[in-house]
């Protein structure tokens, strides 16, 4: 009987995950993400989903960013009431996220309707809610890692370390047609594998097909080493010039990242004189479930059995009210802060009360997109605009690489040329900038049967 998968999302593309498995006469879908990347694009969100939601027996989720979970709301919304599989530390995270995901649809869609209103055209409604995205998260089902699972008649899901984040996961089914086994494995997201927190990928022996992720398969990162360095110098340079240090930051991974690093090289980089704040309720949120799955990697980033983190001088803001009272220290403080590419959130405020000031320091860590505020800062803006006023650039401006939760290339090959049989590849989740560079280098150096996963396209397993 049939065993197939269709590329529905994430082909010669990076967001909105999402691949339809059919195993005889069951249909799995395998992630279910939002499509990002601009208004239009993110518009797609709104289409019909390539499946009828009555055909579908079970859904699997690799791991809880957005655009590998979000539209999984909206699968709900439109009758959906069926298994979510998902590691378990993943179901604790997209209890943060995918509600603040449908707060987001919300403000969107009111903001929109502002707009309609006032021309007299029809009103829209949001993608989903926040009270749908929780009431969705009924349907989940956490698994260990190693833990076979049949999911459908005669397939078989496992879940492997994927290394990316908290809980991510490596994922295997396993399909048994009357004692006719074949094996599907999608890397998911796959880390670096010097990450400061989450342990290695694992790797796997055999499959029949393999999708794995090409996020970063046109470069290498940069060695660790350096990176720790240049953190160091920053800390340095800030403490001598007396201002505050300012952090936006990815509510999981990187700022989880970043608090162990600096309780790690608390003496080294003398943070002793600084206060770290946490200014981001998402990100206490999800620290807090680093700590209650603190077994799933091997670092300490907690005091024992304490979910506060082993850093002096530590303090989680989760009111406003706290957040507020950061604005009146002028020296000493590192703020961590939400969004990651400044395009939202409480670093708002932060940068409106310290990047004109040019004794202050704003720390880039991660992916900037075109078109955020982030980039623009990182391109060397003059000046911002922020609360409907402008101000003035002057606080130095550092960009910090090497803390990816990607595999680089040499990471993604070396994850593939684990697998004894040399299976065919289909390359996912990556622009053609970065899948041509890392398909010419499979095919020839470990002569694997590789290709790029096209829009639409099925294939037979």
């Amino acid at each position: 009987m049939a065993f197939e998968l269709t590329f529905h999302g994430a082909a010669e593309q990076v967001t909105g995950s999402l691949y339809v498995l059919r195993a005889g006469a069951s249909t799995v879908v395998v992630e279910c993400g939002l499509i990002q990347g601009g208004r239009e694009a993110e518009a797609r969100n709104a289409d019909p989903l390539p499946v009828a939601v009555d055909s579908i027996d079970a859904v699997v989720l690799s791991h809880a960013h957005i655009d590998h979970t979000g539209r999984l709301p909206l699968l709900f919304k439109q009758g959906y009431d069926g298994p979510v599989y998902v590691q378990r530390a993943t179901r604790a995270l997209c209890e943060i996220m995918l509600p603040d995901s449908g707060y987001l649809n919300e403000k969107d869609a009111e903001w929109e309707n502002r707009k309609r209103e006032a021309k007299g055209q029809p009103l829209v409604e949001p993608l989903y809610t926040r009270e749908e995205a929780e009431q969705s998260l009924a349907l989940f089902e956490g698994l260990g890692y190693g833990e076979p699972t049949t999911i459908a008649p005669g397939l078989t899901l496992t879940f492997h370390d994927a290394g990316h984040i908290l809980g991510s996961a490596i994922v295997e089914l396993r399909y048994d047609d009357e004692g006719r086994e074949r094996t599907l494995v999608f890397s998911g997201d796959l880390g670096y594998h010097e990450s400061p927190v989450m342990n290695d990928p694992a790797t796997l022996q055999h499959a029949d097909a393999v999708l794995m992720e090409s996020t970063y398969g046109d470069r290498q990162h940069r060695p660790y080493a350096e990176t720790l360095e240049e953190l160091g110098d920053v800390f340095e340079t800030a403490r001598a010039a007396q201002g505050n240090i300012m952090i936006p930051a990815f509510t999981v991974g990187r700022t989880q990242d970043l608090l162990y690093l600096m309780a790690k090289h608390h003496d080294e980089w003398r943070l002793d004189k600084w206060h770290i704040f946490l200014d981001s309720p998402m990100g206490i949120e999800a620290t807090d479930a680093y700590a209650r799955f603190r077994h799933l990697y091997g670092v300490q980033l907690f005091e024992t059995d304490s979910r506060q983190p082993d850093l002096p001088n530590f303090h989680a803001t989760r009111t406003t009210e706290e957040s507020m009272t950061i604005n009146e220290i002028r020296s000493g403080a590192i703020i961590i802060a939400g969004s990651g590419m400044c395009s939202g959130g409480r670093i708002h405020h932060h940068l409106r009360n310290n990047i004109w000031r040019p004794e202050c320091h704003l720390v880039i860590v991660g992916y900037q997109a075109q078109g955020t505020l982030g980039r623009r800062l990182v391109d060397g803006a003059d000046e911002i605009r922020l609360f409907g006023d402008t101000y003035k650039v002057r606080a130095r401006i550092h960009t910090i690489g090497g803390l990816s939760a990607h595999a680089d290339q040499q990471g993604l090959i070396d994850w593939y040329a684990a697998f004894d049989n040399r299976p065919p590849v289909y390359l996912v989740h990556g622009e053609a900038r970065a899948q041509v560079p890392l398909l010419e280098r499979l095919r020839s150096e470990l002569s694997a049967p590789a290709s790029i996963a096209r829009y639409g396209q099925t294939i037979a397993i």
